[in-house]
């Protein structure tokens, strides 16, 4: 157990975070502050203060290390899906709250530069991308029973992989107005499509 300390004592407890986590996240700080290119185990290793031996003991490879990367990504946007509820086209509205912040920002925030490198590495790599593949079938094949027609909800998640996709890229994603009118529209066109 990990304790914050103030001078006037103990402010809270909180988990320390498990050896494999401080692993993963030196591993995003590699990629964050070096690029794609410059993740080696011995800069995982050196960015956690570990030595080799003891990152070798959760990940062997790169390989295991991306793949342990990527399925925490996917985790976490399973965890941020599970949060939908049972109304026709939840589902599909949590893939948008998930994907798509309801503001403006630029693809900057450390989740979104993470995931921008991790795709970089993992098409090094395409056996990599299986899991993830995997993913997004189990995803589109939920979106497709939200109790909305199919073809929408298929559009809309095409839209908001192509948005996602566009803001990493930095390919001419939409400004600030612009933004917040796109989503909502989404947003729209699925309680359009839940009440058809």
């Amino acid at each position: 157990m990990l304790k914050l300390y103030r001078l006037t004592g103990i402010v809270s407890g909180m988990p320390r975070p498990s050896s494999k986590d401080r692993l993963l996240d030196a591993a995003a700080d590699v990629l964050l502050s070096q690029g794609a290119e410059s993740l080696t185990l011995e800069a995982v290793a050196t960015r956690a203060g570990v030595s080799k031996g003891g990152l070798f003991y959760h990940f062997p490879t790169k390989q295991a290390l991306v793949a342990a990367m990527a399925d925490r990504l996917t985790r976490a946007f399973d965890e941020a899906l599970a949060q939908a509820g049972t109304r026709p086209g939840d589902f599909l509205r949590a893939y948008v709250e998930a994907t798509i912040p309801e503001r403006h920002t630029t693809a900057t925030a450390p989740a979104d530069r993470v995931t921008a490198a991790l795709l970089a590495v993992l098409f090094v790599d395409p056996a990599q991308l299986q899991p993830l593949r995997e993913r997004f079938a189990a995803w589109q094949a939920r979106l497709v029973d939200d109790g909305v027609d199919p073809a929408a909800a298929t559009a809309v998640r095409l839209a908001v992989d192509g948005w996602w996709a566009a803001r990493l890229l930095g390919l001419g994603s939409p400004g600030p107005d612009l933004h917040e009118k796109t989503r909502r529209y989404l947003m729209e066109a699925i309680d359009r499509a839940a009440h058809d």
